[in-house]
């Protein structure tokens, strides 16, 4: 079991049916330091890092002024394992203070502040992607010339297929125009 005191931000962490390694300590310190710019001090963090069989798992929980954020993951690798827990954390932590920010634009309605707050959650909504709709795709072995006949066949804008002669996974996508756009991966 380790614990680091760094700028207010306490850290501990545990191991279960795992040795812990130097790197561990240094790598968690540094990804959590990452998410004090949505939290004030004083900042707890506990860290369970665990072996299950062929499983990595992180379990991560932050304290900070009476907020409680907990994530768990599990990984074939220990590093992707605390990326991902931590990642979700820090998805929490955006959202609740997205939450904070608003409650307090609703009471402090007066000219600038509100302009400033405004065009800043546009600057932040602009710079922040978010993934609308995942969809799952089989790729059928195809032709350059088949992919483009099911272009035409359907209403889709693109097919990604597996190419029948190179064994690389394509995209087709019509433009505007009518004419088509090959991009190829490279194995």
């Amino acid at each position: 079991m380790g614990l680091e005191e760094d700028k207010g931000m306490k850290i501990s962490i545990t191991f279960r049916n795992k040795d812990g390694e130097e790197w561990h300590k240094e790598y968690i310190d540094k990804r959590l330091n990452k998410l004090r710019k949505y939290v004030d001090n004083p900042v707890e963090a506990r860290v369970v890092l665990s072996v299950e069989k062929f499983r990595n798992v992180a379990e991560v929980s932050l304290m900070a002024n009476g907020l409680n954020v907990n994530a768990k993951e599990e990984a074939k690798d220990m590093h992707l394992a605390i990326d991902t827990a931590i990642e979700k954390i820090e998805r929490q932590l955006k959202k609740h203070k997205e939450k904070i920010r608003g409650h307090k634009a609703n009471s402090l309605r007066s000219g600038k502040i509100a302009e400033l707050e405004e065009s800043l959650e546009e600057s932040e909504e602009i710079q922040e992607a978010k993934v609308v709709e995942t969809r799952k795709v089989v790729l059928k072995p195809m032709s350059l010339d088949d992919a483009i006949m099911e272009i035409d066949s359907t209403r889709n804008r693109f097919v990604i297929y597996r190419d029948s002669y190179t064994e690389n996974i394509s995209v087709i996508y019509a433009r505007d125009d009518g004419k088509y756009v090959l991009i190829e991966t490279s194995s």
